[in-house]
């Protein structure tokens, strides 16, 4: 029979709770600290498909191409200010299995939008999965319904989330007849306009266009659709504020202590200032994110709006699953209700710098946190689920943590004291530990003579009379000196 649960026991209940997560935080705080000196990070960003070997043949881009190696860069840095020795920076091309195995990577960081192709987003997690690489961001599922916003937004409707009401076409059907098409029609009625037209998958506002009304969809369409090569968006036009919110998983850190919330962690909620011109936000490739394209939420003035989107940021995670950060769009009607517009899968998370910031970080400050305290919180949160629910996909790891045995009382105290002084108790340690050295310089001997044997098979393909491939001659690797 269950206890009958008073409201003493209810407390105690609560209260045992709490001491389990503290307990769990301060272990996971130990964990992280005894991997910075081993745990061999890889941060990935887009290989780029027009340098030779990187791919086997060009095709098209449906996803705006971008490498975001200088972000990347940025969170290298960041993980080597952390105290993590072993960091560096990997292009996503056919060579990253290669270059994982060569440096002996333990886990990778996804900081790609892909190479080439359709739902690029999910490339590099579902390559990671298959060579049991953990990683940092979205598993290919999650990345490819993300990064398509219309079947995020049909997912949405069937979780009971608002979204604007929307339609799609797919120009291989022929032209765009917005009187002649039924979807259309049960989607907007009697709607006469005005509306947004957008790829289903882009980044940075590229291609988003205002349409004033009907008469005007069919040319728009056709042009977003020969930019991409896509299927298109069709959406209703919201007049009112638009706004945007971060959501993370519930592991934060704040001055490189690491707390556990009790749910997920929901900020960064700002307003998108508009121009007069702009009845839609500009892309930031034209207009770059300055302090004048947005501001906080008031959380005074605007108490019951700011309450409504921390809801909205918790429901998408909690319904979509998610395990990483992503970055909602919203927007209001007429009457200021909020509309859930897209979740971005990749936000951007350039380091703040003279003026120029990404939404994510802008937000960061209301927080209680910084840049390095963002980048830790991720891969802490990461790390977290990892050893609790999926500790035998990574065994590897957890045969590090074993060769780095707990430490002791007097230990902890010097790590909580170095916390205390605002710093990490590994930063400044010089070198990696020689086991992992060692490791990774047998695997560079390995990775050599896989890509030795891919070339030969390529020039034998050329003696052959195939079509000629470009020789495999691999990228060196982009080192970041972080110790």
């Amino acid at each position: 029979m269950y206890p009958v649960l008073t409201k003493r026991a209810g407390q105690l209940r609560v209260d045992e709770q709490y001491e389990t997560s503290l307990g769990e935080t301060v272990a996971l705080q130990d964990q992280m600290e005894r991997l910075m000196s081993c745990l061999r990070i890889a941060v990935i960003f887009g290989g780029d498909k027009a340098e030779p070997g990187s791919v086997l043949y060009k095709t098209s881009n449906t996803r705006s191409w971008k490498s975001y190696e200088a972000v990347a860069q940025d969170i290298a840095q960041s993980l080597g200010r952390i105290g993590f020795r072993n960091v560096q920076l990997l292009p996503e091309d056919m060579h990253l299995g290669d270059r994982l195995r060569r440096d002996g990577i333990h886990l990778a960081w996804l900081n790609s939008g892909g190479v080439q192709g359709y739902n690029s987003v999910g490339h590099a997690p579902a390559m990671l999965e298959m060579l049991g690489v953990p990683y940092v961001g979205h598993d290919p599922l999650t990345a490819t319904t993300l990064d398509n916003k219309h079947a995020f937004k049909r997912e949405a409707v069937c979780a009971g989330l608002p979204t604007a009401p929307f339609s799609t076409w797919n120009m291989a059907r022929g032209p765009f007849e917005p009187e002649l098409n039924s979807r259309f029609q049960r989607a907007f009625g009697n709607w006469p306009g005005p509306f947004i037209v957008k790829p289903v998958s882009g980044r940075a506002s590229l291609h988003v266009n205002f349409v004033k009304d009907r008469a005007s969809l069919p040319g728009v369409v056709d042009e977003v659709y020969r930019a991409t090569g896509n299927i298109v968006l069709i959406e209703q036009y919201l007049s009112g504020r638009e706004f945007c919110i971060a959501v993370a998983g519930a592991v934060t850190s704040h001055g490189r202590k690491l707390v556990r919330e009790r749910e997920p962690f929901a900020f960064a909620a700002l307003e998108r200032v508009l121009a007069p011109d702009e009845a839609i936000f500009t892309s930031m490739d034209t207009r770059p994110i300055t302090n004048e394209r947005f501001r906080p939420v008031d959380a005074d003035r605007d108490a019951e709006l700011l309450g409504t989107m921390r809801r909205l940021a918790r429901e998408v995670f909690l319904e979509f699953n998610l395990e990483s950060l992503v970055r909602l769009d919203l927007r209001a009607d007429e009457d200021g209700k909020l509309y859930i517009l897209e979740a971005n899968p990749k936000p951007d998370l350039k380091r703040p710098s003279e003026g120029v910031t990404s939404l994510i970080c802008a937000g960061l400050p209301e927080a209680g946190m910084d840049y390095d305290d963002l980048i830790y919180s991720l891969l802490a949160d990461r790390m977290s689920l990892l050893l609790k629910h999926r500790r035998g996909t990574i065994g590897h790891i957890v045969d590090l943590l074993e060769s780095h045995p707990a430490r002791s009382a007097a230990e902890v105290a010097r790590v909580e004291g170095a916390h205390h002084a605002g710093r990490s108790p590994a930063a400044g340690a010089g070198g990696g530990d020689k086991k992992c050295q060692a490791t990774a310089l047998v695997n560079n001997l390995v990775a050599d003579l896989n890509v030795l044997g891919l070339n030969t098979v390529l020039d034998a393909a050329k003696v052959t009379g195939r079509q000629s491939v470009e020789r495999a001659n691999p990228t060196r690797s982009r080192g970041v000196k972080t110790g």
